[in-house]
């Protein structure tokens, strides 16, 4: 009996968010189907890979990254090389070095690094805060203001901070805004909710709902992500069609099988085999899930990544 297949269509779509201006302006979104359903409808956009940067510059004791980077020594030599990675579509400048825990950087000099890494590249921006929601209600609006005519994506606005976040970036300097939640639906949308009704639009929103490496709780990212895109599509949603992008650098070389030396877990393999081993599974699966963009840093992890999303479209 021959096989008759039935396409699965929805008479929704994710926005479209364009980020960056010019030729290598990229767009997130714009998808009808589930992840790569390819032979139910066509992927307007390929999923996009962003190289993660540190304005504390290059911390990392990995040989294939310090190899990569070798020769730079300024954060905008570090940006251009992110830049010209192998299947890289964005840089993201991650600005750590604000933690009051950490480095406790000034908002002035962590703007001066924002104006070197955006005059260094070409290709669209995202920037990160430092995780500290005091800090970055205080920085990013900054970053929104310096960036103005950039189209970059400022992340990220939360619960505690959306209206500064979400009132320079999205209404004052017209940037795109990156909506932070924790893992959960209903986080997601009413995160997306109040932002829209501040006043920014749902097309300049951008989600990032959380991750986690995988074997770590990934299934909860999974099912959170299934959760969004069925709503978005199958029940028209539209407080949920926004484009999701992931942050998985920082969750894969944060986990132990990624920073345990080959000291003391011989049996492990070698450590940086590990550490790319758990960014590309992290970025495959949160891709496969229904995000439309990752944040990678080997530059191994980003050409893997950048040959799964060609080969899958």
């Amino acid at each position: 009996m021959p096989f008759n297949q039935k396409p699965q269509k929805f008479n929704a779509s994710i926005n479209t968010v364009e980020i960056g201006s010019g030729d290598k302006a990229i767009k997130l979104g714009g998808e009808c189907t589930f992840p790569f359903y390819t032979f139910d409808a066509p992927m307007e956009n390929a999923p996009k890979i962003g190289v993660e940067v540190s304005d504390l510059g290059i911390a990392s004791n990995i040989p294939g990254i310090q190899k990569f980077y070798e020769g730079a020594s300024t954060i905008g030599e570090i940006a251009k090389k992110a830049e010209a990675m192998e299947g890289a579509d964005f840089v993201c400048l991650r600005l750590e070095g604000g933690d009051p825990n950490g480095a406790d950087k000034s908002i002035d000099e962590l703007i001066e690094v924002v104006k070197e890494v955006a005059e260094a590249v070409t290709c669209p921006l995202v920037v990160e805060g430092c995780k500290n929601v005091e800090k970055d209600t205080e920085l990013l609006p900054k970053v929104a203001e310096v960036l103005q005519g950039k189209n970059a994506l400022v992340m990220s606005a939360r619960e505690e901070n959306y209206k500064a976040v979400g009132a320079a970036a999205g209404l004052a300097y017209n940037q795109k805004v990156g909506a932070e939640s924790a893992v959960d639906i209903n986080l997601a949308k009413q995160l997306n909710v109040v932002m829209t009704q501040l006043g920014v639009k749902a097309q300049d929103i951008v989600m990032n709902v959380g991750s986690a490496a995988v074997g770590y709780g990934f299934e909860y990212v999974v099912s959170t992500m299934d959760r969004i895109k069925g709503a978005a599509l199958s029940q028209n949603d539209n407080m949920l069609q926004m484009p999701i992008i992931t942050a998985v650098a920082d969750e894969a070389w944060s986990v132990k099988e990624a920073m345990a030396t080959e000291e003391d877990m011989p049996e492990w393999g070698p450590l940086e085999e590990r550490g790319i081993s758990m960014e590309v599974q992290t970025a495959a699966a949160v891709l496969a899930s229904g995000s439309d963009a990752v944040i990678l840093k080997h530059p191994q992890s980003v050409a893997t990544i950048s040959k799964m999303i060609k080969e899958l479209m």
